[in-house]
């Protein structure tokens, strides 16, 4: 593992007395070789970490209290932070503590009687498999680097993968031949998930005609950039609403995360299994994808008060007898 992994930016815990960066630097490595969670998880475990510990006034993290918590959760809501982020927060020092009791640095953990800030139910996003298809197309096919975006969007779509995922797709976890991906998820959890006959087709064909004209050196990333290396988030960020502008399609409406809520629940509207969703999505826990029968259930009911005759929909009501 890389020192960038467990290198904890010395200007991030300044601020902090050395009785609180010990137990800091023990918990990130232990997030980092332990757990073995992503750089970008362990990274925002702890930035939220930091500031809370920046926030209460205690020298060492035996004397932090259930009173400390409490009055950091009522500062951030005082500050407009909204419930989602302050339950991430929330998380991140439910996790530090647990830790701290595990490894006998404290006794008792000071979260234990602090419930969860509530938070408001919201159904993933989705557009329409008809707006999908306009994304899907919308990439030239007389490119290199129209070749690369339609190979992605379609891998993007058939597989349902986090574009983490996606971005650092590599050969060894290719396998053409029977169709599937080999994905290594959250938590260093490995998948195989079906590539779909359309996403492996373009994918072969980028792979002929595309990448060779992309690569300027050794790597063994499968989406290459214009300029030859791995593809950042953001740059597939731009990639995907560049697309969709083309089609007539709202840039705010789209994004990677958006395409694989749509892979979850077009997948479910046709028929799909829940649990064969879970496994493919990487959901360790089934009640994760169940949201996605929320969103299929919604989308009937809209459809039902659009186009029935007795909701007003359609042609409008039917003419009595």
């Amino acid at each position: 593992m890389s020192a960038k992994r467990i290198a904890i930016d010395a200007a991030i815990i300044e601020d902090l007395p050395p009785g609180l960066v010990r137990p800091l630097r023990e918990f990130h490595t232990y997030l980092a070789f332990e757990r073995k969670l992503s750089e970008h998880t362990v990274a925002a475990y702890i930035r939220d970490l930091v500031q809370f510990l920046v926030f209460v006034p205690v020298e060492a993290v035996r004397l932090i209290t259930r009173e400390h918590i409490l009055h950091f959760l009522a500062d951030l809501n005082k500050v407009g932070i909204k419930e989602r982020s302050q339950a991430r927060k929330i998380s991140a020092i439910r996790q530090f503590f647990r830790f701290l009791v595990k490894r006998f640095v404290i006794e008792q953990n000071p979260t234990d009687l602090i419930d969860n800030p509530q938070q408001v139910r919201t159904l993933p996003k989705t557009i329409s498999e008809e707006a999908i298809t306009k994304l899907l197309l919308a990439p030239s096919a007389d490119s290199a680097l129209g070749l690369r975006d339609r190979a992605m969007l379609e891998l993007l779509y058939a597989t349902g993968l986090r574009v983490s995922e996606l971005i650092n797709l590599r050969f060894s976890q290719v396998r053409l031949d029977p169709g599937l991906l080999i994905i290594m998820g959250k938590g260093r959890k490995e998948r195989l998930v079906p590539l779909g006959s359309k996403a492996r087709e373009h994918l072969e064909r980028y792979l002929q005609d595309g990448r060779p004209a992309l690569i300027r050196g050794a790597t063994e990333t499968v989406f290459l950039s214009r300029f030859g290396s791995a593809m950042t988030r953001q740059a597939f960020w731009q990639i995907i609403k560049k697309h969709a502008l083309e089609v007539g399609i709202s840039p705010k409406l789209v994004s990677p995360h958006v395409v694989r809520h749509c892979f979850a629940t077009h997948l479910l509207n046709h028929g799909a299994d829940l649990r064969a969703i879970q496994m493919m999505l990487g959901h360790s826990d089934l009640s994760t994808t169940q949201i996605y029968t929320e969103v299929a259930r919604e989308r009937l009911k809209a459809i039902h008060e659009s186009y029935h005759p007795l909701e007003g929909g359609g042609h409008g009501r039917v003419a009595a007898p």
